[in-house]
């Protein structure tokens, strides 16, 4: 294997743990900073819309950009730019100061998580074989990183604006220090398993057949993102107020889903080698119907920790799959693609959780998991569109010489 290739990959690793510090370090301190600011649990919901919305837009512009300027420019930039805003929730006095730093910071944390996105796609690519899932898995760890990191301030008496400060200025420390591994010309890795034929004079009816692939892909990642918004919000109020758990019990079953997807993603892309992406969506996404549907039905607490953890393995390889296919439909777009995939899935987290609690108006709180239900299974019927992108990908790992 290449040096540089495996430089690459851990590189990217690197990006992936620092989006997934970042944000976790701007999460766990949305208690201290909702006091500080003195605002509502209905305010600071509403202001947490306007960071959806910013991600959002991030996500767009940057998804073009990283196909035009490259990786080694986009990434590192983007990461600067996550880790300078990080600070700015944590220096807000009113909630109009917090709305405009949550705009500010969820712009450059769509920017960082779409281009690293891309550049993982690149790196897939040249290796040849799955490794998407396992970059996932790193966001995970990243979360992890954050609460350690805030706990051990809270423990030093350190004030939240410092805390905050302090772990965005090493993240624009590290964005660049990575910067040295990312593959150079990232986009330009394609060209030769994409002619000029294929690419600039493609027949217009197969341009039109990108697009369609990609919209569908979108509400897929749509549909399972807001299945993990939904299990990110309530899960721990099920287990409380539906099935009676004590408050520290409860406190597990997020922690129960979350541990589940990560493990299910450090396997994902062995399991994707060798049945390929279209049966990690398949039977993953199938799995995961039927542990929400454990979760919305069992009247036991056990029962209900065997579903979510079935409903996290379940969804732990679907979305990387999904990006992997949106950046690989196009080489020449990769960016652009995995911006629309990842902009309409990163919406269907935010308004998972939304969503439900509007539907416990209707109903109980369960009976609402069971919508998660027919999206998960819809999904499984759905999975074929990965077929082309199986029949594409080579299944041996590269071998690369020196």
């Amino acid at each position: 294997m290449d040096h540089s290739l495996r430089s690459a990959r851990v590189a990217t690793s690197v990006y992936f743990v620092l989006c997934g510090t970042l944000m976790g370090t701007w999460v766990v301190h949305i208690p201290a900073i909702e006091e500080r600011v003195g605002i509502s649990h209905a305010t600071l919901g509403g202001l947490l819309v306007l960071l959806g919305l910013g991600a959002f837009i991030g996500m767009q512009v940057a998804g073009g950009l990283a196909d035009r300027l490259g990786a080694r420019v986009m990434v590192p930039a983007s990461g600067v730019l996550c880790g300078a805003a990080l600070v700015l929730p944590g220096l807000s006095r009113s909630p109009w100061m917090l709305a405009g730093a949550l705009v500010v910071f969820g712009f450059c944390n769509g920017c960082l998580d779409v281009s690293m996105n891309a550049h993982a796609v690149h790196v897939e690519k040249a290796y040849q074989r799955p490794v998407m899932s396992a970059f996932h898995a790193t966001f995970s760890v990243g979360g992890v990183l954050a609460s350690l990191v805030a706990a051990g301030a809270t423990s030093a008496g350190l004030s939240t604006a410092v805390t905050l400060g302090a772990s965005g200025a090493a993240g624009i420390v590290i964005a660049l220090i990575a910067a040295r591994g990312l593959l150079p010309g990232a986009p330009a890795l394609d060209a030769t398993a994409t002619t000029t034929k294929d690419t600039a004079h493609a027949p217009a009816d197969k341009r039109r057949s990108i697009p369609r692939k990609i919209r569908i892909l979108a509400v897929l990642a749509l549909m399972t993102m807001l299945c993990e918004g939904a299990a990110n919000d309530w899960s721990a109020l099920h287990l409380k107020d539906v099935l009676g758990a004590p408050a520290d019990i409860a406190a597990f079953g997020y922690g129960t889903f979350a541990a589940a997807m990560t493990a299910g993603r450090l396997l994902a892309d062995r399991v994707s080698a060798r049945f390929g992406a279209m049966a990690v969506l398949r039977y993953g996404s199938a799995t995961a119907a039927v542990g929400i549907t454990i979760v919305a039905l069992t009247p036991w607490i056990a029962g209900a920790f065997v579903g979510l953890a079935l409903f996290g393995l379940g969804l732990s390889g679907c979305v990387p799959q999904l990006f992997s296919a949106a950046g690989h439909a196009d080489p020449a777009a990769a960016g652009a693609n995995v911006s629309r995939v990842a902009g309409l899935g990163y919406l269907g987290m935010l308004a998972g959780p939304a969503l439900i609690g509007w539907l416990t108006h209707l109903t109980a709180l369960n009976h609402t998991f069971l919508l998660l239900t027919v999206l998960c299974a819809t999904t499984a019927v759905a999975a074929g569109v990965l077929r082309t992108h199986d029949a594409d990908r080579p299944r041996e790992p590269a071998r690369i010489s020196h």
